[in-house]
Formats: structure tokens, sequence, C-alpha cells
């Protein structure tokens, strides 16, 4: 059964084509106008193993805000609809990684139920031309729109671009945990109550 999805979001401030397949090679062709988070993108689907494509286009010229969460509320969608009923996945995922002096904790559930717990600071309030602010606000609109329960937390690190990396790369394996097919589930939705 092919877990993939393709999607295009049109707002008066963006326009996102967007397709995913989880059972990918880590494959990414990202354009979002955005250059640091385009190669945050890009290695979030290397490290969970994503084929990723995305082109946005957004209204940069304000700011990159609408950019940013947009792709993020995309990918959560696609994500959703890729996951499909969840049967047989593993569910639950989590990865401590290292960025040199940086350390960041992602644990995170396919529950259903939309959840960020967000716990990292950034010493400063650029890396590149983005704001450090918005990497929350994509983790917020992706977990929304997955209905995931995603916690992120920094458990060392005083280089902006180090912690952010760290962000994307202990998600990415985290996802790449949860959505791997558990042989043992067979097609079952792993929960009590059957469904996700």
């Amino acid at each position: 059964m092919s877990r993939t999805a393709s999607l295009n979001r049109r707002t008066a401030e963006t326009d996102i084509t967007l397709s995913l397949d989880l059972d990918g090679s880590g494959r990414a062709e990202i354009a979002t106008g955005i250059g640091f988070f385009d190669h945050m993108l890009a290695a979030l689907a290397r490290h969970a193993l994503f084929d990723l494509t995305i082109a946005a286009r957004g209204d940069l010229h304000i700011d990159f805000h609408h950019t940013v969460e947009d792709v993020g509320i995309v990918l959560g969608q696609a994500l959703a609809e890729a996951m499909g009923e969840k049967r047989g996945i593993a569910r639950f995922g989590h990865a401590l990684m290292p960025m040199d002096e940086a350390l960041v904790e992602a644990a995170l559930d396919c529950s259903g139920r939309a959840h960020l717990a967000w716990s990292v600071a950034f010493p400063r309030d650029k890396v590149g031309e983005m704001d450090s602010e918005l990497f929350e606000e994509f983790f917020r609109a992706l977990a929304g729109n997955a209905r995931l329960t995603l916690h992120l937390t920094q458990r060392a690190g005083h280089n902006t671009h180090h912690i952010a990396e760290a962000c994307f790369k202990a998600t990415a394996r985290a996802l790449r945990m949860a959505v791997a097919r558990d042989a043992r589930l067979g097609e079952a939705v792993p929960s009590t109550k059957e469904a996700l």
C-alpha cells in the first residue's frame, strides 16, 4: 500500500505544492525562497528517509512568517494523509540529536491529538535571513496539522544554527521511527481504542 500524499494549498499569502513519500530514500527537492529553511527541510527528509518535494511561493517581501507556517501546515496535512489510518505503524518515536555543542530531544506520538511542547531557546534572533522565532511556528503548524503530540526539548547549545538543525534532525529521526511498519502489528492500529 502506497504511503504518499500530494497537496496544493493556495491563499492570498502563499502558494505551496508538496509531495511526500513516507517510504522513500531521503530525496528532497525544496524551494521555498528561504535558504536556511530549505536546508532544514532537506535535512528533515534525509534523516526521516522521506522523499519530499516542496515548491512554495510566498509574500517574502513582507516577511517569512506566512511561508514558514504554511509549509508546516501543508507538510503536516501530507503526513496525516500518508499515514492514513496508521495501521501497522510503530506510532511512537524519539531521538536525542547532537549537533556539535547543541543537543535536542524529540519525542512524538502519532496520537491524533495535536500538541507541541516547545522548550527551545535561541541566543540569536536570526539564522541567515530567517527569524529564529519562526522555527516554533513551523513545528506548531506541523504538529497541529499532522495531529502529532511532539515534544522538542533543548538539552544544550549556544549556537543558533546548531540548535535549529538539531531540532529538525531529531524530529526527522523520531518521525522515521514512528511511521515505520511494525511486522508484529500487521494491519492493526497501535491503540487500545483501535483508532488514532
